[in-house]
């Protein structure tokens, strides 16, 4: 069991860790809203043919139109918003900083619990592992940021990001009680892209992108949003939600390593300190200790 579950943590740990590279090789030559609209159709020639194939093309449509207005809501709050604050972000600071700005996602979804999940009171050391979190933010943008002000604004971008991400697994857990992921995944993912056209027409580029940013996008849209996705629902299904969620610690090293080594990118010490901040808090935020024996919803995962 373990052997499979591994290589599939790391899978999709490699590919999520990825997307922040790609988002900022794309981001110089493509407007935010362009690209992500870019990814999510490239996210949809994978995910239609994939439920069609699963279900056959009639239900596939019939799933689809199950899902109403929830795939619209979803669509914006899980994909949308947070991929084009996140493209922004990065017009501003490394791939790595959005990378740990956008681990606080388990975080956000403490604090949201609270007033939409009274059951999940956050007291006692989750209470701790949130300031804590929420500390770890503050290290990232407020000591010595990275671009002055920019850095700032881009860094929070994220984190707002992070807090639609967060929104959104509750609302999906709520909405969307035992409907297959692949369903509200490919349902979402049109809604987005439906969503995004009208502005991506607006800032489309000036002249054709160059080969590397037409690749980062399609790398982002196959990889990390449509085969990213299929990898990680079939390790919530093997092996759960606590295991599962492990690969929010793993996102953040991958990013810093991948921006190290292909971008130049250079590790400040705010970034590091914010990084085991934000971990230790999600970490302790996310009762993570619990989740092994009572956990059962999918995890709250960043898909950057």
């Amino acid at each position: 069991m373990v052997r499979g579950y591994v290589p599939l943590l790391l899978i999709v740990a490699g590919i999520w860790g990825a997307s922040y590279l790609f988002i900022k090789v794309a981001v110089r030559e493509i407007e935010p809203t362009a690209m992500m609209d870019l990814r999510l159709i490239f996210a949809a020639i994978v995910l239609v043919p994939v439920l069609s194939w699963r279900v056959g093309a009639r239900g596939a449509v019939h799933q689809l139109r199950s899902t109403g207005s929830g795939a619209f809501i979803l669509g914006v709050s899980n994909m949308a918003l947070p991929f084009v604050l996140i493209a922004w972000g990065e017009k501003h600071i490394d791939s790595g900083v959005a990378a740990i700005a956008n681990a606080t996602v388990p975080i956000f979804v403490a604090l949201l619990a609270i007033r939409f999940n009274p059951s999940e009171r956050v007291r006692g050391w989750r209470l701790v592992g949130v300031a804590l979190g929420l500390v770890g933010v503050g290290v990232l943008t407020g000591l010595h940021p990275q671009g002055g002000w920019w850095g700032v604004a881009g860094t929070l971008a994220v984190v707002v990001a992070s807090l639609s991400y967060a929104s959104a697994n509750l609302f999906a857990q709520h909405r969307f009680p035992g409907m297959a992921p692949l369903v509200i995944t490919t349902a979402s993912t049109l809604a987005a892209a439906a969503v995004l056209l009208p502005f991506a027409l607006v800032q489309l580029p000036e002249s054709v992108p160059s080969w590397k940013a037409i690749a980062s996008v399609a790398a982002l849209g196959i990889a990390g949003t449509a085969l990213a996705l299929l990898f990680f629902y079939a390790m919530l299904n093997r092996y759960g939600a606590s295991r599962s969620s492990l690969v929010t610690y793993l996102l953040p090293p991958f990013a810093l390593f991948y921006g190290v080594v292909f971008l130049d990118e250079r590790v400040r010490l705010n970034a590091l300190l914010g990084l085991l901040l934000i971990l230790a808090g999600v970490a302790l935020g996310s009762g993570f200790l619990q989740l092994a024996r009572r956990r059962t919803a999918a995890p709250a995962t960043p898909r950057p």
